[in-house]
């Protein structure tokens, strides 16, 4: 059950997320998982005040059916009416009705992905029974995986369903990845998100399909069969334009009278181009380049901002305005700050502007909710944008380097987050049969 407490000491604590703070009372919104603990029984999934941050209203939903309660606006809600750009929560987890508190604050879709899954199901007990039921039921480890996915997805679905309805399908999505192991399959990622689409059943569902080279073709097919898409893992310029080429070719393929329903987003990753960005900087070590740190990330974003302005606008994006299409809307992406040195909002602020996504973890929720400031920050300075993109490039950084490296190192991480998921759910199996012998 989710409840609204009020919280002594109505400030932010600086020291904790830098020397921004906001004189203005907002929520905190904190999710903590209490399944590390074992002695708390029933309770797999909390929202609690985080002991770093003092502030007026906190939300706390207890494990037992998460029914949120109606919560004042937040700076969420003034993101999206003022400046069209749609908060959305990277997370998902049982019970998933423990978004309700979110979705009440202006969460309006959610993102998932395989190291989010491991998490959830591998720390939390709340996937016992119908593990217990699958595995009784003679099902393999692969199909248990899904089975227990699918349903968190269509759970979330339906929470979202009310926005996507009011949005007309611009919003109010729940993303759900293919098997990161077809990351360099073609055919196999277009049969796994037809399989997907049709196993979830949900009109306000993305399925997620890496943007890896052999997956390009692969984004262009399931858009051409009607199938909504959320792109991921794009970390360069050059493979975002190659998404937004496959999602137009895709549309134009279709055959579809009415493109209407037909959507998607384009997930370009941040924090992690900083991440590869500053460690090279550092080995060049000179000032120019140690000044360039944390700059390299957002510039890249602002550049992808104009590339979106550019390919959404003239007579090939007309002509498929008319049957209906809608963009394929920017959506930012690993907004969570790596390097600590750098203020909580780093990967949200900078990067507002209209028909744009931001899908924030925990902490980068948390603190925009706080002190996130509200204006449209995208490309009040692309001169400047250009000229930091350059001045890496003269420094000697090899932004197709950078992508690449990037990629794999995504596509290696869900791949083991993945595997090693299956694994202990085959272990559990073992140990449940054991049992039942």
């Amino acid at each position: 059950m989710a409840s609204i407490c009020k919280v002594s000491n109505p400030c932010f604590n600086s020291t904790s997320y830098g020397s921004r703070s906001s004189s203005t009372p907002k929520f905190v919104v904190n999710l903590r998982s209490s399944t590390f603990n074992h002695s708390l029984s029933g309770s797999k999934l909390s929202l609690v005040i985080n002991p770093t941050i003092r502030a007026s209203l906190c939300v706390k939903c207890s494990q037992a059916d998460g029914n949120g309660s109606s919560m004042k606006r937040t700076t969420l809600h003034h993101l999206y009416e003022t400046q069209g750009q749609s908060p959305w929560y990277d997370n998902l987890c049982r019970p998933v009705t423990d978004l309700i508190p979110l979705i009440d604050s202006g969460v309006r879709g959610v993102t998932s992905n395989p190291a989010i899954f491991q998490k959830a199901i591998s720390t939390s007990n709340a996937y016992n029974d119908q593990f217990r039921e699958l595995v009784q039921a003679g099902k393999d480890i692969d199909s248990v995986y899904w089975e227990l996915v699918v349903k968190d997805i269509q759970d979330a679905c339906k929470l979202f369903e009310t926005i996507y309805d009011k949005t007309d399908g611009g919003d109010g999505y729940v993303s759900v990845e293919v098997s990161p192991r077809l990351a360099d399959d073609t055919e196999g990622t277009v049969e796994a998100a037809k399989w997907l689409h049709k196993k979830v059943e949900r009109s306000n569902v993305y399925i997620k399909i890496p943007a890896t080279a052999p997956c390009i073709p692969s984004i262009k097919e399931v858009i051409s069969l009607g199938i909504s898409v959320n792109v991921t893992l794009i970390f360069s310029l050059s493979r975002y334009e190659a998404v937004i080429d496959a999602y137009l070719d895709g549309l134009e393929a279709s055959g579809l009278s009415d493109l209407s329903r037909v959507t998607s987003v384009a997930s370009f990753f941040v924090s992690r181009v900083d991440t590869l960005v500053d460690k090279l900087l550092e080995k060049i070590g000179t000032p120019e380049a140690l000044d360039l740190r944390g700059k390299a990330a957002n510039a890249q974003a602002a550049l992808a901002y104009d590339l979106y302005q550019q390919k959404f606008s003239g007579p090939r994006w007309e002509a498929l305005v008319k049957k209906g299409a809608k963009k394929q809307r920017l959506l930012w992406a690993s907004t969570s700050v790596k390097n600590p040195a750098y203020p909580d909002t780093l990967y949200v602020d900078p990067l507002i502007g209209p028909d744009t996504v931001s899908t924030m973890p925990d902490q980068a929720l948390q603190a925009f909710i706080d002190h996130g400031s509200v204006a449209r920050t995208i490309d009040a300075n692309l001169t400047e944008a250009e000229g930091i993109y350059s001045a890496l490039e003269k420094l000697g950084i090899d932004w197709g380097f950078v992508g690449s490296q990037l990629e794999l190192e995504g596509v290696d991480s869900f791949k083991k987050s993945f595997d090693s998921l299956l694994d202990s759910l085959q272990e559990k199996a073992n140990t449940l049969k054991l049992v039942s012998l």
